[in-house]
């Protein structure tokens, strides 16, 4: 069986078409996830939580266990 000779032509003109589906790809992908970063920087900012609400860990002096109070 002989060996598939293709042309250089050929072979440039097959590297050319796959790098330009890549770039184009890549654009695309760059582009969704700016506008997604600029629909999360549009939406409303939430209030952000009294931290002395929240419950803490301390540990307990008795018996050495960590606890929510």
């Amino acid at each position: 069986m002989p060996p598939i000779a293709i042309p250089a032509v050929v072979k440039l003109a097959l590297g050319a078409i796959g790098a330009a589906a890549v770039v184009h790809w890549v654009v695309k992908e760059v582009r969704r996830i700016n506008e997604e970063l600029d629909r999360l920087n549009a939406a409303p900012v939430i209030e952000p939580v009294a931290r002395e609400a929240l419950p803490t860990l301390r540990r307990d002096p008795h018996s050495g266990e960590w606890r929510l109070m």
